[in-house]
């Protein structure tokens, strides 16, 4: 959200109060340590960014699409809706094949972590998150092409 134009009517506070709502509400979860928390809350930040793109997505097409406690604006302000959507889709497939590379970029993309961080959190070297990031993102460029093609 760093990255985002100041105008933009979803801001990072409102997408984290989301995420804390949701996370408070998740009461048979046993933390098990710093790692598991930034997953979840990486994935729920995700899921709330999807499901304000589907509903507008619903909304620009006339459906009754789902009301979501946020303003439904998208995150990257140069992103549609679909590729929004996309980017889930892409990011599930990913995690079919490889689950880290998947934490990765949730964590880097919905959880705003530098490198450093996301190699602490996840207990690997710099290098191998950046490495990982570099797989990831040429990996969900070539499936969104596929999808976009098709």
């Amino acid at each position: 959200m760093r990255h985002e134009r100041r105008d933009h009517t979803l801001q990072a506070s409102a997408l984290v109060n989301e995420a804390y709502l949701r996370l408070i509400e998740v009461t048979q979860v046993q933390w098990q340590n710093r790692v598991h928390f930034i997953a979840m809350a990486s994935r729920i930040m995700r899921r709330i960014l999807v499901d304000a793109a589907r509903a507008k997505r619903n909304q620009k097409r006339g459906g009754g699409g789902q009301k979501v406690s946020l303003d439904e604006a998208l995150p990257v302000a140069e992103t549609s809706i679909e590729d929004l959507v996309a980017i889930d889709a892409a990011l599930d497939a990913l995690e079919a094949v490889d689950a880290r590379k998947c934490k990765v970029v949730e964590m880097r993309f919905f959880g705003g972590l530098t490198v450093e961080e996301t190699a602490d959190a996840l207990h690997v070297s710099v290098g191998t998150i950046m490495r990982d990031w570099r797989l990831a993102k040429t990996w969900l460029a070539r499936e969104l092409e596929r999808g976009h093609d098709a």
